[in-house]
């Protein structure tokens, strides 16, 4: 069976990372963002050349349909779905957030996820194998004060999610494992009503960390799953 994989957010951070692990072990990989220019930049970097970088905003549905056309043309069936694509606002505390912030932090967060993990369930299904990961994040267990209320909800969303993927889809031999990191320095930290300077960044988990916990579920052999890991800076 091939091995062939989607990252979402593949244009920086977590998802950039992903992408280019997956390549360099042997994945041939469809990056998907927002921006063209940076996911083709994630595809330069694999140097290997099994990176497509495919333009799609996951929060559309007719984005969605489009991308998967080009995904089946470009590689064929998929077997590992990472949801690595999020968003925030600056305004994100509830007596400044606005209800169109909200929206597009739950559209592309929550409904974005869905959406990709909908599109690739019945290949997934008829291979009778497929690992889901969800990048989340660990306000998507405890909500904290930094985050917001848009992106605590849509995390705990995309938690949910990942949990009834676990209980609907295991019998057809589909996994999910749910990843809470901590702090991780990525341009979303440009975003924060404080940004972080360098040394407290330097602290942080980096892109790469992530990475490796992502590759952890996926290159566990198929009779296993991590359902939840947390990963926090040390």
């Amino acid at each position: 069976m091939s091995k062939n994989a989607v990252v979402t957010g593949g244009g920086s951070g977590v998802g950039r990372a992903v992408a280019i692990q997956l390549a360099e072990e042997g994945w041939e990989v469809a990056v998907l963002g927002r921006r063209q220019g940076a996911i083709d930049e994630t595809a330069k970097r694999a140097a290997n050349g099994h990176v497509f970088a495919i333009r799609c905003d996951i929060s559309r549905e007719d984005d969605v349909r489009a991308m998967v056309e080009r995904v089946h043309g470009e590689l064929g069936e998929v077997i590992v779905l990472v949801n690595s694509a999020g968003v925030n606002v600056p305004k994100r505390a509830l007596v400044d957030l606005s209800v169109e912030d909200y929206r597009q932090v739950i559209d592309v967060n929550v409904t974005g996820a869905f959406l990709c993990v909908q599109a690739f369930l019945p290949e997934m299904r008829k291979a009778g194998k497929g690992t889901i990961v969800n990048v989340i994040s660990d306000a998507g267990l405890t909500a904290n004060r930094i985050s917001g209320a848009a992106y605590i909800v849509s995390k705990f969303g995309l938690t949910g999610l990942s949990h009834t993927i676990n209980v609907e889809e295991r019998r057809n031999g589909i996994r999910a494992c749910a990843i809470f990191p901590g702090e991780i320095d990525t341009p979303l930290l440009e975003k924060r009503p404080v940004v972080p300077d360098a040394e407290a960044r330097k602290k942080m988990l980096q892109a790469e960390d992530v990475a490796a916990c992502v590759m952890l579920a996926i290159n566990l052999p198929d009779r296993a799953v991590v359902e939840q890991l947390v990963v926090r800076p040390r």
